[in-house]
């Protein structure tokens, strides 16, 4: 079992986008694959269509005393799970400061179906807290959405820097551009720098497609309601290569 976050400092980067378009195309490919929505503000949990509650209550399941195998639920897609968000999780800094031995709480989370799924996606909230520092600790890979514009590679450059001042592994990182408009000079400049600076990018730009705003409406990953527009073929792109890095 491999636990990928998709992570931001900041949010409206395609985070969730990204969550739900790689968890299902690692599912298409026959893996057994849980998305996990771990964001209070729950867009993944909307994008199928799911209702934001955890069966047994949040805070049961967060400290231990509910497994989560019960609040997964089914999506319409083959091999694809997904635990809900819930409102309680914006009180999941709380939990966990309240918790002891909080070091492999994401693990012990994951513990009860560790041999059920082949990847675990989360979609993590933005910001750095005590929950994203857990998931820094315990996930195999982070992939970080970067907009190729100033502000948005500054987040970036402050989470490289957050993860040496903590003593993390800045091995798990693998920024990818995000949102990516060919037309802009600025978004060609930025990311010839980037990857200059940056060498464990993965190189991958997904365009920005209006479509991709518009799976509110059909409740689905763009790569399934339209499997050959450039973002569905960008996003197959971006698995094959992170695949290879984990």
């Amino acid at each position: 079992m491999k636990i990928i976050a998709i992570y931001n400092i900041k949010g409206g980067v395609g985070k969730t986008a990204t969550a739900v378009n790689l968890s299902y195309v690692a599912a298409a490919e026959g893996n057994k694959v849980l998305l996990v929505d771990i964001d209070p503000q729950g867009a993944s949990t909307f994008y199928f269509n799911t209702k934001a509650v955890l069966e047994g209550g949040a805070k049961k399941i967060l400290f231990g005393q509910k497994t989560i195998e019960d609040s997964i639920r089914l999506t319409e897609f083959e091999n694809l799970d997904l635990l809900p968000s819930d409102s309680q999780y914006r009180k999941l800094d709380t939990f966990l400061h309240d918790m002891k031995n909080t070091d492999k709480w994401l693990k012990k989370l994951f513990s009860p179906v560790k041999k059920t799924y082949d990847y675990i996606f989360i979609d993590c909230p933005p910001s750095i807290t005590a929950v994203s520092e857990n998931i820094f600790q315990n996930a195999d890979a982070i992939l970080v959405p970067v907009i190729p514009t100033v502000l948005s590679i500054r987040t970036y450059e402050q989470l490289k820097v957050f993860f040496k001042e903590e003593k993390l592994d800045a091995q798990k990182l693998f920024p990818f551009y995000s949102m990516y408009e060919r037309r802009k000079n600025m978004h060609n400049e930025s990311i010839i720098e980037f990857s200059k600076s940056y060498p464990e990018c993965l190189d991958i730009a997904i365009p920005y497609n209006s479509e991709i705003e518009k799976m509110g409406e059909y409740m689905a990953p763009i790569v399934h309601k339209y499997p050959h527009a450039e973002a569905s073929e960008t996003y197959r792109k971006l698995w094959k290569k992170l695949k290879k890095q984990i």
